[in-house]
């Protein structure tokens, strides 16, 4: 039998149709250029569901020790580079089986019992998104345990909080960081709580109605790994819940990635100078030889929006489908691959890149003195004296708005001027009034005080298995 006809008769549907597929169709509907990447997947399936059909008798031992050489050797040329990726055989899934059944004959063909290529793409899409999740979930660790030791480095490191992008209130850079840390401990929770959606079986749903074939589901289920089997053949080969729920999950934690960028980037400009980052992420100017461009967290800034995007189309690419599996799904897999592939990018480049982060105290805690930042802590004292805390802010906002008329810091108001605004003002208010003093005031779980990070920095490490 000649190359061709074997191609020809791999499709199934072959016999049915008077004229080939037209080359234009070829292209427009085969995706093998982009889903061979589900190849090792593939194979790892269709190795646990020969051995099931062997073991209910459905297949010989002859043929299941022919299917699993073959499978070894189709590995090795794929891993070699040598196997031949051919367009007419439309996707992964037909390659490999075309190229086992040139392998090992009839044992090849009877590989497909009692399944279809729909179960058959949703058993291997969910088993490559497994493991990509669990090395996201590596990645995650990695990016948080760099956060967690620059935090740890610069507990006391005074850097003005802000909001409104106004400054507000001193905090430690390190609690800073950690509030970055908190949220990417978040994404991974996430990731940990959907992957027990994507682990669940399809194979044996076949097309879309179950199979007539006495297969043992569960048997599958255990050999793979699946924590549980689907429960309605017509869901199984139509949900793509998971990579939707996986998607808006990596959209989140790139909404992270871009907070964090743009704050690195606002952070670096001139007009802060709190850090710098490591010339290996940063790019010049052709023009303007004094520049130093965040290019990096700049790009992920931007691939937010790519990710954000992937979730939007899978979404609408399944709001209109009726049950059960439609052509349409076929457009799943290229912003699902895209979205690991920039997931795993962007964490790798940022963990080697937080670690790097060189940080300017002395810029930090000179704008922490510009913006008024402990004003808050004066109508605390004033509360404390017995002040309501009404009365204490407006009398506060009177002693900023003299201030920033002399140009001075409430700190350089002097003790008769203070008491001019409440005669309970005593000598101690300049220590509640000192930016040190403000930060150590905050001494309570989930506070920015000195202490506090420390305790978090030791939780997170605990946590995340890293040592100081």
């Amino acid at each position: 039998m000649s190359t061709n006809q074997l191609d020809k008769k791999s499709q199934a549907w072959s016999a049915l149709f008077s004229e080939p597929m037209s080359d234009l169709v070829k292209r427009y509907t085969a995706s093998v250029f982009f889903d061979k990447r589900l190849w090792r997947a593939d194979i790892q399936g269709s190795l646990a569901h020969a051995e099931m059909l062997n073991a209910q008798g459905l297949i010989s031992a002859e043929d299941l020790a022919s299917i699993q050489k073959g499978m070894a050797q189709i590995t090795s040329e794929i891993e070699a580079g040598q196997f031949e990726w051919k367009l007419d055989l439309e996707d992964v899934h037909l390659n490999i089986e075309a190229r086992l059944t040139t392998l090992v004959g009839d044992a090849g063909k009877r590989l497909h019992t009692g399944r279809s290529r729909n179960d058959q793409v949703a058993t291997d899409v969910r088993l490559w998104l497994r493991g990509e999740v669990d090395e996201l979930g590596v990645l995650l660790t990695e990016l948080q345990k760099a956060l967690v030791d620059v935090a740890e480095q610069n507990a006391d490191t005074i850097l003005p909080g802000f909001t409104h992008l106004q400054v507000a209130q001193p905090v430690a850079f390190g609690h800073h960081l950690l509030a970055y840390v908190e949220m990417f401990a978040r994404d991974a929770e996430r990731l940990v709580d959907l992957r027990k959606r994507i682990n669940r079986l399809p194979l044996g749903s076949a097309a879309l109605a179950g199979t007539s074939y006495p297969l043992d589901r569960e048997r599958v289920a255990r050999t793979l790994g699946f924590e549980a089997v689907s429960q309605n053949s017509l869901d199984a080969v139509s949900d793509r819940d998971f990579a939707i729920e996986f998607t808006a999950a990596a959209a989140l934690l790139m909404v992270h990635i871009s907070r964090l960028s743009e704050e690195l980037i606002l952070w670096m400009s001139q007009s802060f100078g709190f850090i710098d980052l490591a010339d290996r992420f940063c790019t010049g100017s052709s023009i303007m030889p004094q520049k130093k461009n965040p290019d990096v967290p700049e790009l992920a800034r931007g691939k937010t929006g790519r990710v954000v995007g992937h979730l939007m189309g899978l979404i609408t690419l399944m709001k209109g489908q009726p049950l059960a599996y439609n052509k349409d799904n076929q457009e799943d897999k290229e912003p699902l691959f895209d979205t690991v592939d920039t997931l795993k990018d962007t964490l790798r480049i940022f963990a080697e890149m937080a670690a790097g982060i060189t940080v300017k105290p002395e810029a930090m805690e000179r704008a922490a003195k510009k913006g008024y930042a402990t004003a808050t802590d004066l109508a605390d004292y004033l509360v404390k004296k017995g002040l309501p805390f009404r009365d204490a802010h407006e009398v506060v906002a009177h002693a900023v708005k003299d201030a920033i008329a002399a140009g001075v810091d409430l700190s350089e108001l002097s003790l008769d001027q203070l008491k001019a605004y409440n005669p309970a003002i005593e000598q101690d208010v300049f220590e509640v009034l000192s930016l040190r003093g403000s930060l150590n005031a905050r001494n309570l779980l989930g506070g920015t005080a000195p202490a506090q990070v420390r305790a978090q920095v030791a939780r997170h490490r605990a946590r995340l298995g890293s040592r100081p």
